[in-house]
């Protein structure tokens, strides 16, 4: 992950901070949330439990509070600490941090276990700087997903550095047969890739796009169409085809890094970068 200035946390915090991040299986990847290490603390205790969401401003969690949670609730007059931990992409130690807070609802999680239940938390202070990073970044890219979702990286040698994107010879995957390629250029909804083949075969065909990543190892197959066909100069054997990717199924992570590559571009009708 690209270094974060105090300014850009500032910024993160004041655009997003009442915005609730559900953490699906495919958002806990992409930021590396460790579900197994999240907690919640009361007193001298902890109990484990599943953190369902969270913004900068609060969290939504689900807890088994058989063993006298609610007890130690009351004793506390409703103030917890919540633990997260993430594996950081770059470092082999995870990171952990609590975040201060109080209940502000309880309810039974389903009808068949009343000991199961779903506990709204409120912060009582800012979070740290760690889940405004996290979280903004998350959030900055799936807001860029959308607002940029056009822009094209021409894949020269600097922009597959600063992608740190593996290699541009890679696969893409037609009616499960794997074809080579190179890739020309990637956005948040599709890509151009050079490859063997005859047009009017590989038109409307649906296809998957084999993409391998470095620091750390990341590989994405990303589903979409074939949508566009150019002709390459001089060659009638080889053509570019552009590909739409059917954007519901985008990773988070490749996002993620395309987000971090489009800040060293100039958004389109200017001439600096972000």
């Amino acid at each position: 992950m690209a270094i974060v200035t105090s300014q850009q946390i500032t910024r993160y915090y004041n655009q997003f901070k009442h915005i609730e991040v559900t953490f699906t299986k495919g958002i806990n990847a992409a930021i590396g949330l460790v579900p197994t290490q999240t907690y919640v603390k009361c007193l001298d205790e902890q109990w484990p439990c599943i953190i369902y969401s969270s913004s900068m401003e609060g969290a939504k969690i689900i807890l088994n509070n058989k063993l006298n949670f609610m007890d130690k609730l009351k004793e506390a007059k409703n103030l917890v600490s919540l633990r997260f931990c993430f594996q950081e992409r770059e470092k082999h130690q995870p990171l952990s941090f609590f975040v201060s807070a109080k209940v502000a609802g309880i309810t039974p999680y389903g009808k068949q276990d009343a000991s199961v239940s779903f506990l709204t938390l409120s912060y009582t202070h800012r979070p740290p700087d760690d889940l405004i990073e996290i979280l903004g970044t998350l959030l900055e890219a799936n807001i860029n997903a959308k607002n940029r979702k056009e822009e094209r990286i021409l894949l020269n040698e600097e922009m597959q550095r600063r992608l740190k994107l593996r290699e541009r010879n890679t696969l893409v995957y037609i009616q499960m047969v794997p074809r080579r390629c190179l890739l020309r250029d990637l956005s948040f909804s599709g890509a151009k890739v050079i490859m063997m083949g005859v047009a009017k075969f590989l038109l409307k065909k649906e296809v998957r796009l084999r993409l391998e990543f470095e620091d750390p190892q990341e590989t994405f197959e990303i589903p979409g169409l074939i949508i566009r066909y150019e002709p390459v100069e001089g060659r009638k054997d080889i053509g570019a085809y552009g590909i739409h990717f059917d954007e519901d199924k985008v990773p988070h992570g490749y996002k993620i890094r395309l987000n971090e590559a489009l800040k060293y571009l100039p958004r389109q009708g200017t001439d600096t970068p972000q």
